[in-house]
């Protein structure tokens, strides 16, 4: 039998209260990084109906934006011992509202993407893990994990739509934004749309600056010893349905003073260091 661990002290609590303590397997972060960044004119493919309508637009503006998906590759670094690159490809569903002289503005729908690439340290590890896990659907095998490698993980929330234009493909001083052509789009993000993409052979190209905040972390399966104080009990009791009047629900819900009384600008976090104004 292996000898226990010595027991950890807890934080704030008395020591008494911990009973001793024990090792799990969990995922430790081995290294993150965030990232703020200004994604300047990302050409969007546009569906087949929607470059047709861009074709004769004489303005967009930008709608929505929406992150639908991650494609994500780590790669060990060969020069660096430990350290890996992880090359990330965002795909974004853009929005916009195409002009076309007086009349009401057209939706019209595309994809951008961008590509990304950072180094981080994952640690190393050469041991093949196995797993007793059933594969559904297949034979029920071990399951083994090829490559002892660190996992990528990105967290990222969807941008913000910072600016909108187009361009004719016969203007020869912006012939060069956009030449880069997308080769194929994946299954899972053509799922998305509801025709094909354009990928070439338009007259006009609509182009995307997007505002992108974003995490990318490194991490490894290990074992932690960690302070146990018992097992975790849910202590609030599990309520029923109740047969209450509709106006005996509605007396007990909050009053929304906000919907009156909209905050001023001191009361949001990102003004809170206004030096000329009320906030400090």
């Amino acid at each position: 039998m292996p000898e226990k661990g010595p027991v950890i002290p807890a934080v704030g609590k008395p020591d008494h209260n911990n009973k001793e303590a024990v090792c799990i397997h969990t995922k430790k972060i081995y290294d993150a990084c965030r990232d703020k960044d200004c994604l300047e004119d990302l050409r969007v493919y546009l569906t087949r109906s929607s470059q047709a309508i861009v074709d004769k637009a004489i303005n967009v503006k930008c709608r929505r934006s929406e992150l639908i998906g991650v494609f994500i590759d780590v790669e060990p670094v060969s020069f660096n011992r430990g350290f890996f690159s992880v090359d990330v490809k965002y795909f974004y569903r853009i929005t916009a509202d195409a002009f076309c002289g007086v009349r009401m503005p057209v939706q019209v729908t595309g994809l951008a993407t961008f590509d990304k690439r950072v180094i981080l340290f994952g640690s190393e590890g050469n041991a093949k893990i196995f797993s007793s896990a059933a594969s559904y659907g297949g034979t029920d095998a071990q399951l083994m994990r090829r490559a002892n490698m660190p996992i990528a993980v990105v967290e990222v929330v969807d941008p913000i739509c910072l600016n909108m234009r187009t361009i004719d493909t016969t203007d020869c001083s912006h012939r060069h934004l956009g030449d880069c052509n997308l080769c194929d789009v994946p299954d899972s993000i053509g799922i998305f749309y509801d025709e094909e993409l354009v990928l070439g052979g338009e007259e006009k190209r609509m182009f995307v600056t997007l505002g992108q905040f974003s995490i990318i972390r490194l991490e490894r399966d290990t074992q932690l010893v960690i302070p146990s104080y018992d097992f975790c009990m849910p202590e609030k009791e599990c309520v029923g349905a109740r047969e209450d009047s509709p106006c005996d629900l509605f007396e007990k819900i909050r009053f929304p003073v906000d919907e009156f009384f909209p905050p001023d600008v001191c009361e949001y976090k990102d003004f809170r260091d206004i030096k000329d104004g009320c906030c400090r």
